[in-house]
């Protein structure tokens, strides 16, 4: 392990970009990016790594003894969410690639390389050392979207009115019904994502691309996050917008809805479950319930769940077990979760991909962390996507809840917009 602290202060998004103008001079693949409160806070950036197709988790790893705060690389990518139909989707149902050395930027404003051997053998330290020095920028990059497509509101208001019906016969709890916008794009989507965290802030974003195509979440939702055997994930599921003092007040009115605080206990519930397939008896808790957080554009109701993993051996945790246990994360299927899957499917019409899933690393150092694949545009064969969604119960009403798909896709939607 070398861990090496840069003299430099550029923020991650000049840095994102500069490593990305790097890679195109020297013919590299393009890197990779995580922004916001992964593992500790900051930003982790590998400055290139080809993330290709895969079919499920990365390969486990052995854990490696490194400093507090180190990451010092691994496989980073993601999990595809598992409903959709191979013969609708677009991007592989998973990508992963290895980075053997990241540029991590942490809490206090300081920025390391890290390198997952005994010393740096290549230079990479010095060269890199250049990119987080604070220099003017050249002019702001432009892209272009167009023939914007709207999801048909009435289509979801009967989605929403057909899954009340589910619940009224019985068979679910809750389900969350999804829908999508889409354009054509021009231009390069790890601008859309420089510009989404630089504008945004988002908690968990990240960004990945390959041959397969491009996922820039600006997600503000930790699905989990694995550190030896201390295991936490932290749901969504209450929303209303925060665009300025007017909405000051919905903070107050999100923590006190009946409709949002049921939801957001049920999943809660879920979560619970889904961990105690994998903890120790008794180790499953609830530190923070029904806390209200502010996002891009919106007040979250988030709860966070923790557990201690039941496993032999603290060094090594095979994590396509804990993916097994939780994954699609409980807060974009519903309860119980199996039941939720298959009504999915019959609602939706626009397969999900990448949406709902989760985008992360895996560290032998760190551990691992991945988010909810939410507020995330995705690219393909020049055109962009996102989903936006929301959870159904009995109380929910069709207007309210498109009137929710709407502020949850207005800023991803000014975000696309602001390049032209």
């Amino acid at each position: 392990m070398l861990a090496r602290r840069l003299p430099g202060t550029a923020p991650p998004w000049q840095v994102l970009r500069r490593l990305n103008l790097r890679a195109r001079r020297l013919g590299l693949p393009a890197p990779a990016a995580l922004a916001g409160d992964w593992f500790g806070g900051g930003a982790v950036l590998a400055p290139s790594v080809r993330v290709e197709p895969a079919s499920g988790p990365p390969p486990s790893l052995p854990a490696v003894t490194g400093a507090p705060g180190v990451v010092g690389g691994g496989w980073i990518g993601y999990l595809g969410y598992p409903g959709t139909a191979a013969a609708g989707r677009r991007l592989p149902p998973a990508a992963w690639g290895w980075a053997d050395h990241v540029l991590r930027y942490d809490r206090d404003g300081a920025w390391w390389y890290e390198e997952l051997v005994d010393g740096d053998r290549t230079g990479r330290c010095e060269q890199l050392a250049r990119l987080v020095t604070d220099r003017e920028e050249p002019s702001p990059p432009q892209w272009s979207t167009s023939d914007l497509q709207y999801p048909d509101p009435s289509a979801y208001r009967a989605a929403v009115r057909r899954a009340r019906e589910q619940i009224a016969a019985g068979e679910i709890y809750q389900v969350n019904v999804c829908t999508r916008f889409t354009a054509r794009f021009a231009g390069d989507p790890l601008d859309v994502f420089a510009t989404g965290i630089a504008r945004l802030g988002p908690a968990r974003a990240a960004f990945v691309t390959g041959s397969w195509g491009s996922v820039a979440s600006l997600s503000p939702e930790l699905f989990l996050a694995r550190h030896r055997r201390t295991v936490t994930t932290a749901p969504i599921k209450g929303t209303l917008p925060r665009r300025g003092h007017a909405d000051a007040a919905n903070a107050e009115r999100l923590r006190s809805s009946a409709k949002d605080v049921a939801e957001n206990v049920m999943i809660v519930d879920m979560a619970r479950n889904d961990l105690g397939r994998v903890c120790e008896t008794g180790s499953v808790t609830v530190p923070r319930l029904l806390e209200v957080q502010p996002h891009p554009g919106v007040w979250h109701l988030v709860s966070t769940v923790t557990g201690r993993l039941a496993s032999a051996d603290d060094a090594n945790f095979d994590d396509a077990v804990l993916l097994a246990a939780t994954f699609p994360p409980a807060s974009v299927t519903g309860a119980p979760k199996a039941r939720a899957l298959e009504v999915i499917t019959a609602l939706e019409t626009a397969p999900r991909e990448v949406y709902c899933g989760a985008v992360g690393l895996a560290s032998p150092v760190a551990g691992t962390e991945l988010n909810v694949a939410i507020r995330s545009c995705e690219f393909h064969g020049g055109d962009v996507w996102f989903g936006v969604g929301g959870g159904i119960t009995t109380d929910s009403d069709p207007d309210a809840e498109w009137a929710e798909c709407e502020t949850k896709a207005a800023p991803l939607l000014a975000l696309l917009e602001c390049g032209e």
